[in-house]
Parts: C-alpha cells; sequence; structure tokens
C-alpha cells in the first residue's frame, strides 16, 4: 500500500506531518467539517454510536479524537462511564477540550496527547474503540488496528468511521468532480493550509476500502467484521470485535 503523506517531497514522517498539518488548521477544523462535507458528517457519527448501542459499553477510547466530535456523540447516544479522546494533535485537543468545558462534559471526557501506534493503555482495557476518519493517517496502519485490539476488552467492539468512493452513477462521477477540484480549493484557502485538503482526496483515494479494510481487521485479531456503506458509499461504517 503506497504511503501518502501531506508532503509527499518532504522527508519527514507521515506522522510528523500529519501532526503538523492537524496542529495548523486546528482553528477552523470544525466550520470546514460542517462547510464541506454540508453537515452530513454528523449524521454518520450518530449512526456509528448507535451501532455501539446494544453493547452498552462504559468505558470508552477514542483513537484520533480530533476536536472530540465523535465523543461529545458517543456521551449523547451511549452515555457511558468515561471516555478518553486520543489524538496526536495537540491544538486540536485544545480545541476539543473548550467544546468539552462549555457542555459541561469535563468528567466525562478526557483528552490525551498520544500516538495510535503506541496506545499508553493497559491489555483488555476498553469496552469500545471509536475511530473517526482517522485510520487513514495512521503512519502504520496494521501496527495502529493491533494497537486498538490489544487494548480492547475480549467481547469488546469498534467502530470505524473512514472515507470512500462511491461506485454507483452518477454519483461517483459527482463524488470525484467535488473531491478533486471543489474541496481542495475551498478547505485551503479557508484553513489558510498549502495542503490539508489536497491530501485529503488523496489519501481517500490510495486507502484500502470496503472487504479490502476488512480483510485488514481479520488479519488484525477482528472478528465479526461488517462493513456498511453510507451516504451512496461516500463514507463507510466498519464494526468488528475481540
Amino acid at each position: 500500500m503506497k504511503e501518502i503523506k501531506p508532503d509527499q517531497s518532504s522527508s519527514s514522517s507521515k506522522k510528523e506531518q500529519v501532526e503538523a498539518m492537524f496542529d495548523s488548521i486546528a482553528p477552523k477544523y470544525d466550520f470546514l467539517n460542517r462547510f464541506l462535507s454540508l453537515g452530513i458528517d454528523k449524521g454518520w457519527r450518530t449512526k456509528a454510536m448507535k451501532a455501539l448501542k446494544p453493547y452498552q459499553p462504559k468505558l470508552i477510547l477514542d483513537v484520533a479524537t480530533g476536536t472530540g466530535d465523535l465523543a461529545l456523540e458517543a456521551v449523547k447516544v451511549l452515555n457511558p462511564d468515561e471516555i478518553i479522546g486520543l489524538d496526536l494533535s495537540e491544538q486540536m485537543l485544545q480545541v476539543g477540550r473548550v467544546k468539552i468545558k462549555d457542555a459541561g462534559l469535563g468528567s466525562k471526557i478526557s483528552m490525551v496527547k498520544g500516538d495510535s501506534e503506541n496506545l499508553p493503555f493497559d491489555n483488555n482495557k476498553f469496552d469500545a474503540i471509536t475511530v473517526a476518519f482517522g485510520v487513514r493517517n495512521f503512519q502504520n496502519l496494521e501496527a495502529g488496528l493491533k494497537e486498538m485490539h490489544r487494548v480492547l476488552k475480549v467481547g469488546g467492539r469498534v467502530a470505524i468511521l473512514e472515507f470512500s468512493k462511491p461506485s454507483g452513477f452518477p454519483f461517483k462521477q459527482v463524488f470525484q468532480f467535488y473531491f478533486k477540484n471543489i474541496l481542495p480549493v475551498w478547505g485551503n484557502m479557508l484553513s489558510k493550509s498549502s495542503n490539508a485538503y489536497t491530501y485529503l482526496p488523496e489519501s481517500v483515494q490510495h486507502f484500502p476500502e470496503g472487504q479490502e479494510f476488512a480483510s485488514i481487521l481479520l488479519a488484525c485479531g477482528y472478528k465479526d467484521i461488517s462493513v456498511q456503506p453510507l451516504t451512496f458509499g461516500t463514507c463507510t461504517l466498519y464494526l468488528a470485535g475481540k
């Protein structure tokens, strides 16, 4: 699998580049998410959390939590005892901490800086692990998925949301035009980033999706894997157990 970095010409690692990129766009990240996805991303997060509801997880780890949108949605839908949000980007976490404080949820959600490929938690700790649009940014996909599997309890569940590419006419053509021509221009301009929203469609284009990603989950130790395309296949919800 080809490694796609925000800046292919740079010698720095993907991990370093992703951290710097998200640090730079953190102040406008939430606005751009809503604006560029037309608000559809909120519904995807709700659907992912509702999929975990039958399992009633009490302790949840939200990997690549960003500004905490999925963690906040988890509180609304699942009402767990505790959620830990983990991310590489300190600036994204700072934005998230303000949102959590404003929501009065500081006692329920904690935000920690950390690396998905070296999680600072004991084995078999979490009832559920969630990731929204983050696994695509892992430097080593399998290493990150294996670390998540390690800290997930036996019988626990993971819910992963990730962008995917629709295949049906005419949505495939509309999506490709928007993703390659409109989103990068508006995203880079509004975020004042030179490459963040150019990297996004490139990383989606090369990400192993659908059954290919399900096979990677299986190879990393997960079982009971399901693949659910959302919104004509522009996003996919992956569910798996340990």
